[in-house]
């Protein structure tokens, strides 16, 4: 139980560090396109984490392997493809469509995790999701109308996020977290650094006047070692301890972050509808934290026969 409560105040600290470099990383790519701002961004946090792990964890590079190297390449190209989609997705619809899309993937990863584990789906997991979707819903609705081709975009997007997850919950607890981490951070950086090359203007991404102005500089720093190196090796590290299925309901709460964040630092400001969505949201992360089965009603929906060694409740 203390493994669970340390696991989820980590991961929300993660969702807190995403939310509030949102408004950083937002002013950088007006600078650096978003493929070679990522490029630097995860190639930084790569070379931090590599150092980290000769000079303390030596010992985990013995471990490497062909089975985890896939697995770090697998959890980084679902990384990317996540961005990739979203940024692609973004240039074609709304910012506040592509906020509620995003964040539906709270609603894949237990799907996922119902249909590739057999986990059974607590009852207040259940409507902890529901909250949280009806809270991106209600955060974001003034701009949800007719459907688009960006829409499609980022829906594939969410789809990666919420694989993404799932698959961390299925690998972190195989192999050493700092490795795993530094593999998929990598693969990131290798794949924006290819897209950068393909289809932006790549030099900026070795442009020191565009590197070293303020708001780029200061965005990569940050992002790099908090929102990058330190938030995937704390999701890696720590998603053992959880389900796919909290971290899902853990990390809808980044909207919450941006918007507070943005509404202290930016001046932005918040409609009645996306507070009372912000608090929805935040409902549904604490309702899904408490204890509670699903009734017998609608057990032969939501719980699958599981497979052998699936025990936990999403």
């Amino acid at each position: 139980m203390k493994h669970s409560l340390a696991a989820d105040f980590s991961l929300l600290m993660v969702a807190l560090v995403w939310g509030a470099t949102f408004v950083l990383v937002q002013n950088a790519i007006a600078f650096l396109e978003p493929f070679s701002f990522n490029f630097v961004r995860f190639a930084l946090a790569a070379v931090l984490l590599f150092l980290w792990l000769f000079l303390f964890e030596r010992t985990q590079l013995t471990k490497a392997s062909v089975p985890l190297l896939k697995s770090g390449f697998i959890l980084g190209l679902l990384l990317f493809i996540g961005y990739a989609f979203q940024t692609m997705g973004l240039e074609l619809t709304s910012s506040s469509k592509t906020g509620f899309i995003t964040g539906m993937s709270v609603v894949m990863v237990p799907l996922f995790s119902i249909v590739y584990f057999r986990q059974r789906l607590g009852f207040n997991a259940l409507a902890g999701v529901i909250a949280a979707a009806a809270g991106l819903y209600f955060m974001t609705m003034t701009d949800i109308n007719s459907l688009n081709l960006g829409d499609g975009l980022v829906f594939i997007c969410a789809i990666a996020f919420a694989l993404h997850i799932v698959m961390t919950g299925k690998f972190s607890s195989q192999y050493p977290a700092l490795l795993l981490t530094t593999v998929q951070i990598s693969t990131v950086a290798v794949l924006s650094g290819i897209s950068s090359f393909l289809f932006e203007g790549w030099e900026n991404a070795f442009n020191p006047k565009v590197l070293l102005s303020g708001s780029v500089l200061s965005a990569l720093l940050i992002t790099s070692i908090l929102a990058t190196a330190a938030a995937f090796l704390i999701q890696t590290n720590f998603q053992k301890h959880t389900t796919a299925t909290r971290v899902a309901l853990i990390f809808a709460m980044e909207p919450v972050f941006a918007a507070v964040t943005g509404y202290l630092w930016a001046g932005d400001r918040l409609s009645y509808s996306a507070i009372f969505g912000c608090c929805m949201i935040f409902a549904g992360m604490i309702l899904a934290e408490m204890p509670g089965e699903l009734p017998k009603g609608f057990r032969k929906i939501f719980i699958l026969p599981e497979k052998k060694g699936a025990d936990r409740e999403a």
